[in-house]
C-alpha cells in the first residue's frame, strides 16, 4: 500500500477541479472520448471509406449525450470534441486533451507532441466558451490531460525529452491552477508487441517504475491515469485467459497491483486500454480483491467501441439506440465495480480534511 501523504497544500483551483471530476464519494467515474486517429480508423474500416471530421464530432456528441448522465466526467479533445462538451449532462466535469493523437512511427521513442495551435490557456479559454473555465459555476474547473508513451528502461536521452515536456505542461497547469492528469502507456521497442506474453512478463516492472517517476513533484501532476500492471489475458485462471498462456498466478497479479500502488505518491485512476467491457470489469474485480487504493477510472473503448460498427453501417439513430441499451449497460457495470473497489481520491492524502486548500490569486488570467 502507498504511504499516506499528509500535510498536503493544494491551490483551490486544482482542488475544485479534481472534485468536479469526481462523484459524491470522491471517486472519478469518467468516460474517455478523446480518441481521434483510432476513432477515425475504426469508422473508416467499418464503413469502407474514410471517416469525415463531421462523423468524428457526431460520434462524440452522441456518446456524450447518452452516457454522461451515468458518468462523473468526460475526457474530450479540442479538435472534434468541443460540441460534445456542450452536450454533456448537467454537473459532469470535463477533461481536455493537450497532446497530438498518435506518434510518428518513423522516429524512435514514440516521442510526444502537443497540439500546435493549443496551450493550457487556450484550452481553458475554449472550455470557458462551452460552460467551463473562467466565469464558470463552482465545480466546473477544467482539467488538462496529456498522453505519454513511456518505457522506463529506454535510452536516457529519449526519456529526458519526455520528462522535460511533462515538466513544461505541469508548469503551465500550475500557472492557471488547472488540474493536470498524466496518462501513461508502457511499451518496449525491443519486444514490439505490447499484447504478447513476453511483454506481459515485463509490464509490471515498467508500470511500477513509471508510477514512481511521475509521482515526483517537479512534474506538477495531480492525478496519474495508468494501466493496470498486468495483462489479464495472461493471469492464471482469469476469464480473460482463453489461450492458456500464463505470465503470473492470481496471487502474483494481486501483488503487482499492490506494488504499483505503493510506488505512487499521487492519486491514480485506471484506463481501460482498449480491452472489452468484460475484461475491464474482471480487471477491476482483481484490483478490488488486491485492495488497491485506486481512485476511479477513465474508461473509453470498453464502454462504446462496439457501437462504432453500428454507427458506420446504420447511422446515428442506430448508434443512439445501442448506446441507450448496451452502452448504458456497459457504463453501469463499470460504476458497480467502482462502488465495490474504488477509493475517494482524497483518501490518498488521509482524507479531505488533511488537504489544506490554499486561496491564491492566479498568476495568469485567461483574458487577453
Amino acid at each position: 500500500m502507498p504511504d499516506i501523504q499528509t500535510g498536503i497544500r493544494m491551490p483551490r483551483g486544482k482542488f475544485d477541479g479534481i472534485n468536479a471530476l469526481a462523484n459524491e464519494r470522491g471517486v472519478i467515474a469518467a468516460l474517455a472520448m478523446d480518441q481521434r486517429g483510432s476513432l477515425r480508423n475504426y469508422i473508416t474500416k467499418a464503413q469502407g471509406h474514410p471517416a469525415s471530421e463531421a462523423q468524428l464530432s457526431e460520434f462524440k456528441v452522441l456518446v456524450s449525450e447518452v452516457l454522461t448522465p451515468y458518468a462523473s466526467a468526460i475526457l474530450l479533445d479540442p479538435e472534434y470534441g468541443l460540441e460534445a462538451v456542450k452536450r454533456r449532462a448537467q454537473g459532469v466535469g470535463v477533461l481536455l486533451a493537450y497532446e497530438e493523437t498518435g506518434y510518428d512511427p518513423n522516429i524512435r521513442g514514440r516521442l510526444p507532441a502537443l497540439l500546435p495551435l493549443w496551450s493550457v490557456r487556450r484550452l481553458l479559454a475554449a472550455g470557458a466558451n462551452v460552460g467551463i473555465g473562467e466565469g464558470r459555476p463552482p465545480g466546473y474547473a477544467p482539467t488538462i490531460k496529456v498522453l505519454l508513451y513511456y518505457d522506463p528502461d529506454d535510452d536516457e536521452q529519449i526519456n529526458s525529452i519526455k520528462q522535460a515536456l511533462i515538466e513544461r505542461v505541469g508548469a503551465e497547469c500550475s500557472a492557471y491552477e488547472a488540474p493536470f492528469f498524466l496518462e501513461i502507456l508502457a511499451y518496449s521497442d525491443k519486444i514490439g508487441d505490447e499484447k504478447s506474453l513476453e511483454f506481459a512478463r515485463v509490464k509490471p516492472s515498467k508500470v511500477i517504475k513509471y508510477m514512481q517517476e511521475f509521482s515526483k513533484p517537479q512534474y506538477g501532476i495531480d492525478v496519474l491515469k495508468v494501466e493496470v500492471p498486468v495483462n489479464m489475458r495472461y493471469v492464471e485462471g482469469s476469464r480473460a485467459n482463453t489461450g492458456g498462456q500464463v505470465a503470473y498466478s492470481r496471487e502474483e497479479a494481486k501483488q503487482y497491483f499492490q506494488q504499483a500502488a505503493a510506488a505512487s505518491r499521487l492519486p491514480f485512476i485506471y484506463l481501460s486500454a482498449g480491452v472489452s467491457n468484460e475484461v475491464f470489469l474482471e480487471t477491476l474485480e482483481l484490483a478490488a480483491e488486491a485492495n488497491t487504493p485506486y481512485s476511479g477510472v477513465l474508461c473509453g473503448r470498453a464502454t462504446w467501441l462496439d457501437g462504432v460498427e453500428i454507427y458506420a453501417k446504420q447511422g446515428p439513430d442506430a448508434l443512439r439506440k445501442w448506446l441507450q441499451s448496451q452502452g448504458v449497460h456497459n457504463i453501469q457495470g463499470v460504476n458497480s465495480a467502482l462502488a465495490k473497489g474504488a477509493k475517494p481520491w482524497w483518501d490518498f492524502y488521509g482524507g479531505k480534511e488533511r488537504i489544506e486548500v490554499v486561496d491564491t490569486p492566479n498568476f495568469y488570467s485567461l483574458k487577453g
